[in-house]
Formats: structure tokens, sequence, C-alpha cells
């Protein structure tokens, strides 16, 4: 079960490509698009919120971080929990984990129909989802060493806008620079009916949204088996994400809400557009479109990557058919990465039957499977901790702090979360 699987993929991914990876992985849909909606439902509440779910996040990583070194293997998550918890739960939260990645896949494709009609209103929103799929299928068929080297520009250049947001958006709001320098202030945090306009409800409310933010952080977990030196890179790979995306989340987010008041931003329109436009920076918006566009690519992309890697994972086990474990001149696992390029073509469907309403729909259902993971992953990890202190397992050098008070906690966490989406109507299917 490891050796099979760490001698067909090839190790080409480097320390670089794997940090920008999973940071590219989860700064994509809910930061640059989904924000614009919650931001109406929690206000400047919604920065507390992704306080609590980066908390969260980090016990999560850090978990999962510990028994990456325990055992590097690609579709991790399946093999800790078929040994630490049981065969069914390594099937399930495989199966689960790429369903996710599908349905993800088709809200990062969505996200990419929306941003492309900020330019071309009258051309309908499939067609673009197709063309886009098909790129990124294509990307997905080259050796591992591209996709890696690809994914690191693709995560660099949303990285970068949100670094040069912040910096600028300080500039203003430090220095009255610019057309929105006489309002700006951090004042407009809560200036327009308090820091929590709709109390810690409309806090709890955005959870669904924070969290589906993150996902993605877990992919670190999918890179193990092609990860050169994992004992080295995979340790400071999940320290770094945790503090860069709580920087990139909570520090944008900010900025944004002392530029403009929450109650004046347009949840149809990513508040990143309607900042720079603001600020009077000629062409600014078209910029940020086509960046908001490229990290929507970049998340898809590592949705593409997952869901190929999950299904060999499954082959190698007994728990998919064999044909999806089939490997390729190139090492790559074609068969199991076509399967999962025909299944997001179900996106294009329903951004051309149902365009409204089909970002809410995806990004529910792919949350359920997200919390099923990184629970899954808690639970492992309390199994994997037993079985050190039993002696079948060996110990390593990197832990997660807190074992087992935190496990429970994050786990009662992701149980609230999903039990919150069933109280908004458009979450509830």
């Amino acid at each position: 079960m490891q050796t099979s699987d760490q001698t067909k993929l090839t190790r080409g991914l480097k320390s670089r490509h794997i940090e920008l990876i999973a940071i590219g992985g989860a700064i994509g849909v809910g930061l640059f698009l989904g924000s614009a909606k919650v931001i109406q439902n929690a206000g400047p509440g919604l920065i507390l919120g992704y306080a609590v779910g980066g908390l969260v996040i980090f016990f999560i990583m850090r978990a999962l971080g510990e028994l990456l070194l325990y055992r590097p293997v690609a579709g991790s998550f399946v093999m800790y929990a078929d040994e630490f918890v049981g065969p069914f739960a390594g099937f399930a939260t495989g199966w689960s984990y790429w369903f996710t990645w599908v349905v993800t896949g088709m809200a990062e494709l969505t996200a990419i129909g929306v941003y492309v009609g900020y330019w071309l209103p009258a051309l309908p929103q499939w067609i673009t989802v197709l063309a886009a799929l098909v790129v990124l299928y294509g990307a997905n068929m080259l050796a591992v060493r591209v996709f890696g080297e690809m994914e690191f520009w693709f995560a660099l250049i949303k990285v970068a806008m949100i670094v040069m947001l912040i910096v600028g958006g300080l500039a203003v709001i430090l220095f009255h620079v610019g057309d929105l320098g006489a309002t700006a202030g951090f004042s407009n945090l809560w200036s327009h009916g308090g820091f929590l306009p709709f109390g810690i409800l409309g806090v709890l409310l955005t959870f669904q949204m924070v969290m589906f933010g993150f996902q993605g952080v877990e992919l670190i977990g999918v890179t193990a088996g092609e990860a050169e030196n994992p004992e080295v890179v995979l340790p400071r790979a999940t320290n770094s994400i945790i503090y860069r995306i709580l920087i990139f989340y909570i520090g944008a987010l900010t900025v944004i809400m002392s530029l403009v008041p929450w109650n004046q931003l347009d949840p149809r329109m990513s508040p990143f557009v309607l900042v720079f436009n603001r600020i009077g920076i000629p062409g600014a918006a078209d910029i940020v479109n086509l960046v908001v566009i490229t990290a929507a690519m970049s998340s898809c992309n590592s949705g593409l990557y997952s869901t190929g890697r999950m299904l060999h994972a499954l082959s190698e086990i007994g728990q998919a058919p064999l044909a999806l474990g089939a490997i390729n001149r190139r090492n790559l696992p074609a068969a199991a990465i076509t399967v999962s390029a025909a299944l997001m073509l179900v996106g294009v469907l329903l951004n051309f039957l149902v365009p409204d309403q089909v970002f809410i729909w995806v990004t529910s259902i792919a949350l359920i499977g997200t919390l099923w993971t990184w629970a899954i992953i808690m639970l492992a990890h309390r199994g994997y901790k037993k079985a050190v202190h039993a002696g079948r397992a060996h110990g390593v050098s990197f832990r997660m702090p807190g074992a087992p008070l935190a496990n429970w906690l994050v786990v009662g966490f992701l149980i609230v979360v999903a039990a919150l989406l069933s109280i908004e109507p458009g979450m509830r299917v």
C-alpha cells in the first residue's frame, strides 16, 4: 500500500511548489467572490469569523502535518483513515474528498464565468465555463513538475494582488491619499451599526463561506506522495500556510471595509474590483478582474490535481476500479484525472440551466465533504496518538498542541458548522 504509490508517482514537487499549491487552493472563490455576499450578513464581524475559522484550521493543519511526517504518501487522508479509524472511514473519506473537489471545481469554474461576464455580459456563462475546463484539463495532463510550476505562478499572482491591496489600502487610510482618502479610516469598521451589526448570529451564519474559503489547505496531504524531501518540506509548508492565509484573509478584509463601509459594498461584485475602482486607479478594476479569474483558475487547477491523486490512491487500496490507478508515461494518473474532469462537465450544465443559483448550491454541497475530511483528520490523529502510546506506530518530532482536547473541540466546531448550513434556505440544498 505504501511502496507502490511512491514508486509510481514522481517526487517532482519542490517546497515552493507545495507551499504555493496549498495557498493557491485556499485563496480563491471564498475570498474574491464569496466574501462580497457574506459581508452583507455579518458586516465587519466577518473578520471575527475568519479569525475563529483560522484558529480551527491551525489545529487541523498541525494534526495533518504530524500524520504526514509519520507516512508521507499521496492520498494521505484515505491511508490514515483506513489505518487509524477503520476501513469504511478510509472508503468514505476518499470518495467524499474526491466528490468535494469535483463540486468545488464547478464552483471555481462558475466564478470564472461570472468574472468574464464583467467584460462580456452578453456571452453565455456556460461557454466560458466549458472553455476554462478544457484548458485546465490539458494543463493537468502535463508532467507534475510543470503543473507545480504553473500553479506556483498562478498562486503568486493572486498573493501579489492581495499584498498590493493591503499596502495600497493602508497608504490611503493612513495618509488620506486619492479619492477615498477623505472617507477611509479604520473607524468604518465600527461606525456603521457597530462591529457586529447583526450580532453573534450574523457571524455564525458566515461560517459556511468562511470555512469554504479555507478549503484547500489540506492539499498538502495530497501532494505528499510527490514532494521532494517530505521530512523537511512538509512541516515548513504546514507552519507557513496558516499565518500567511490569516494575513491574506483578515488583512485584506480589514483594509477593504476600512476603505469602503461594509454597507456600501455591492454583494454582486467582487469587493476587490469595487475598491480598486473607488480608489481611482485607471484600469485597476480590469487588472483585478483578470487576477481574480487567474485565482479561480488556480483553485480549480488544484482541484483537478487532487481529484486525480485521490482516485489513484483509492484504486491502490482496492476501493476504486483498478483502471483508475493506471499511470501514463508521464507518471500521471491520467485515467483518474480524465474521469474527474468529465464529471466537472455537470458544472457546465448547471451554468446553462441555473446560472444564478449554481454558486451557492455547489459551495454548500462541497463544504459538507470538506467538513467530513477535516473531522476525519482529527479522528485519525487521535487514533495515531493512541497507536504511538501503545507502541504500534512511531512518533515524530512535529506535533499538534493541545491533544486530545483540541481534537474533540475541532470536531465539535465542524459539527456546528454543518448544522448551521441548514438554517440558511439557499444553503439547505
